[in-house]
């Protein structure tokens, strides 16, 4: 039995997919395939049922799987044991920030680290909120940046800042001549937004509640489109498709006129979103995280209201 192995029968468990799996450990199907059946062997229990389109696991294999992530967790928590004598600021620090976050806060945070703790570069991962979370479990990352609600994780979290949502319209639209926008006149509106598996998609969905009621066909709301990134979405509105909402530190400038875009505030109480990050319990290079917290806040993003709450 193998660490690596663990982390198979772990990876597949939450993938429900071999493929998917072996995609998340970046290795090819085959040999997560190979391995898991020679734990298999090894123990000589069946963990998982195979031969529908969605692995199960059995109920020894859910035994099995819920210790080995016990184990994981417990050998990431040895290698920082393993570090606490050492400068805690001294080496990289491996960094997960979601996809609606990074292109906006990951320019300032770059150059602030890089002026206050330059020993300490960061090495940075994109993704969605539930692999960042992965990651974390598996000790792939040491902490993560992204945006309540969250998941049940488990982790320590520490607030960031809080940011708020603005709509953004074609420059020739009507709503241009207004100073703010209700939430509830969205559904009058082609409304473009996130595929699934993109959080902000549903923090737009849950504190905009029109949106949500009448995002679903014959509710109201005229159309929804999807697009894959914000600037996607961005460069859509500018097309005259319809509007979005987009996270304010998107909108350096909310006066701004190109010619082909027009931001305005939300009508108050404004639907904003709260930004955290999260790592692991057992990390014990808090001061690292300290450090991010103290350039994040210090990074001025437009809008942003910057906290230091624990939760």
């Amino acid at each position: 039995m193998t660490l690596t192995e663990l982390k198979y029968i772990v990876a597949v468990a939450r993938a429900k997919h071999f493929g998917h799996a072996a995609e998340a450990c970046y290795v090819a199907q085959p040999t997560l395939s190979v391995a898991i059946k020679k734990l298999e062997d090894e123990l000589g229990v069946v963990l998982f049922e195979r031969g529908g389109a969605e692995i199960s696991v059995t109920p020894l294999g859910a035994q099995i799987i819920a210790q080995a992530e016990l184990v994981l967790e417990q050998t990431a928590a040895i290698k920082e044991l393993a570090k606490q004598n050492k400068d805690p600021l001294a080496g990289p620090l491996r960094l997960g920030v979601i996809y609606t976050i990074g292109p906006y806060l990951l320019p300032p945070l770059v150059k602030g680290m890089i002026d206050k703790v330059p020993q300490m570069p960061l090495i940075l991962q994109e993704n969605f909120t539930v692999r960042l979370l992965e990651m974390l479990r598996q000790g792939e990352l040491d902490a993560a940046i992204m945006a309540l609600p969250l998941p049940d994780h488990g982790m320590t979290m520490q607030a960031l800042y809080d940011e708020p949502f603005v709509v953004a319209m074609p420059a020739l639209h009507p709503w241009t001549r207004r100073k703010t926008i209700p939430a509830n006149d969205l559904k009058s509106e082609n409304m473009l937004l996130l595929g699934n598996g993109h959080c902000f998609r549903d923090q737009v969905l849950e504190v905009c509640p029109e949106m949500a009621r009448f995002s679903t066909p014959g509710n109201g709301m005229q159309r929804t489109f999807e697009g894959s990134s914000l600037e996607t979405i961005r460069h859509m509105v500018s097309s005259g498709i319809g509007l979005t909402v987009l996270p304010r530190a998107s909108v350096p400038d909310m006066d701004a006129n190109d010619g082909m875009l027009q931001y305005r505030p939300f009508e108050a109480p404004a639907p904003s979103r709260r930004v955290v990050i999260v790592w692991r319990k057992s990390f014990t290079r808090k001061a690292a995280i300290d450090a991010v917290c103290e350039v994040v806040a210090a990074c001025k993003l437009p809008g942003i209201t910057t906290l230091c709450t624990e939760d």
